[in-house]
């Protein structure tokens, strides 16, 4: 039996409806008419399943990529936050600040890379160090 080389036009039409996010995966088989079972057949297509996992890892990258764009508005925002007149956000923008870089050394670590204990500590950082922060700047302020 000869292999195919491309998706039928019927599956490309299923794949386009579930990447466009307008349907969610049953209404896009109800509009083909495709059964479950047709459908979980197209998954276990070799040909199928990697043009699926091609659109998902496209997915990502372009998400991943919205948020960076947007990152430093969002930082901007953030900043702005912590001279809000509500105590309490204040106080939540103070606390994602400065757990921000932890965060992103986290994203940016190897997962092969091991981290010592010391590494460890000095990502993290205990609500009472928070705290005494807060205050120190609250105190700078006035």
């Amino acid at each position: 039996m000869a292999k195919r080389k491309k998706l039928s036009k019927k599956q490309l039409a299923v794949m386009e409806d579930l990447f466009s996010g307008e349907l969610d995966e049953q209404a896009v088989l109800d509009k083909h008419k495709v059964s479950r079972n047709v459908y979980n057949r197209w998954l276990a297509d070799g040909l199928f399943a990697s043009e699926f996992d091609h659109r998902i890892m496209s997915a990502h990258r372009q998400s991943t990529a919205l948020i960076a764009r947007y990152a430093p508005l969002a930082a901007a925002k953030l900043v702005q936050l912590t001279e809000s007149d509500k105590e309490e956000t204040a106080r939540k923008a103070c606390l994602d600040i400065i757990s921000l870089p932890a965060l992103l050394d986290k994203r940016i670590a190897q997962p092969s890379e091991p981290q010592t204990a010391e590494t460890q500590q000095l990502q993290q950082i205990t609500e009472q160090t928070a705290s005494r922060l807060l205050a120190a700047l609250a105190q700078a302020e006035q």
